[in-house]
């Protein structure tokens, strides 16, 4: 039977949601992506935080971590599993059926065979929407999720970012990204940062 990943290189590394949860046989840790990523999507969802993506220009091949599934786990369970948990509709049961023209916002499903070992793992790829991505322009869309509703929910992008640098992710705006926040929060950490930011909205 071949043997089924998926490869988790943003929130999901650490939220796969309830259905994938599930069905996680092992992690495998410390898998490089295939392809290079970048904070470079505004997520509405999180209310327009910037998260990664695949990019074509700019970014860097970051740490990542494949789920591998249970035996029984098919490969369309899989795919819809996953284009579920990215599209917020754990649980539905609706599934993916690949788009012959894909929007700005259309969440493809791809796959790598025989990646690291392991017969076939699925992706997520999604377009990137913030032009030319700066350290400043991603540090005021942080920081405005922060002070929404998303960063009630943890879900804004100073949590995203704090969940980043957490698995060990880098790329090149980070640096700058993060010492951004705190310039403009005066704060010295990103926890301190959120913090501050939730006092400010109440």
């Amino acid at each position: 039977m071949n043997i089924i990943g998926i490869l988790a290189y943003g929130s999901l590394i650490d939220d796969p949601g309830q259905e994938i949860q599930a069905v996680i046989a092992k992690r495998v840790e410390g898998v490089e992506t295939p392809f290079k990523v970048e904070f470079a999507r505004k997520s509405r969802r999180r209310d327009y935080a910037p998260t990664l993506v695949p990019v074509e220009e700019g970014g860097a091949y970051v740490k990542s971590v494949i789920l591998v599934l249970k035996e029984h786990v098919s490969e369309a369970e899989a795919i819809c599993m996953l284009w579920r948990r990215e599209t917020n509709q754990v649980g539905s049961q609706r599934t993916y059926k690949p788009s012959a023209n894909p929007g700005p916002n259309t969440v493809i499903i791809d796959r790598l065979e025989n990646f690291q070992g392991i017969g076939v793992v699925f992706y997520t790829k999604i377009s990137a929407n913030i032009d030319n991505p700066t350290p400043k322009k991603l540090a005021e869309l942080a920081i405005q999720s922060a002070r929404a509703k998303a960063g009630a929910e943890g879900r804004d992008g100073i949590s995203y970012l704090i969940s980043a640098k957490r698995n060990g992710i880098m790329t090149p705006l980070m640096s700058e990204y993060e010492k951004e926040i705190l310039r403009r929060t005066g704060t010295q950490s990103l926890e301190e940062a959120l913090k501050f930011l939730r006092a400010d909205s109440d």
